[in-house]
Parts: C-alpha cells; structure tokens; sequence
C-alpha cells in the first residue's frame, strides 16, 4: 500500500447535522496528511457556500479509489448553517 492522501469533500446538508448529508463536490487538491488537508478544510468551505442546502460542511477524506460509501476516516466536519448566518 502507497502513501495516504486526503481530500476535502463539500457536503450538502439538509437538517443541519452531518449524518444525512449528500456529497456536492470534491476539491482538487490532494494533501499529504490529515493535518495539512484540516487545515485548508475552512478555506475550501468558505469558497464553495454556494450550494442550495442549508448547511454545507468541508471534511477529510482518504482519497482512494475506494467508493465513498465505504469511506469510513473523516475528520470532524467543518459546518456553514445558511439558515443561521
């Protein structure tokens, strides 16, 4: 097995919690470790608000080519409420 990388996947919430959230976009980037991938993460969330969900949340993942279905490493998600702010 290779070197792990991360990407930041966009999130579109609709209740405002991360359980039921539906993926939106996958930013480019791929980052060397977790560390480096949390910290663009509010950056990337910042940029890409424009989504018709309530909340949008940036997290983490294992950039496999595994199906995201069965991606189970997140990091804590980072959350835009629309509804709130």
């Amino acid at each position: 097995m290779g070197p792990i990388a991360y990407v930041i996947a966009i999130l579109g919430c609709a209740d405002g919690s991360s359980a039921a959230c539906t993926p939106v976009a996958t930013m480019p980037t791929r980052y060397e470790s977790r560390a480096s991938c949390d910290a663009a993460a509010a950056a990337a969330l910042t940029q890409n608000t424009d989504v018709d969900y309530p909340t949008v949340v940036a997290e983490c993942r294992r950039a496999t080519t595994v199906p995201a279905a069965q991606r189970l490493e997140r990091s804590t998600p980072l959350s835009v409420d629309h509804a709130n702010g």
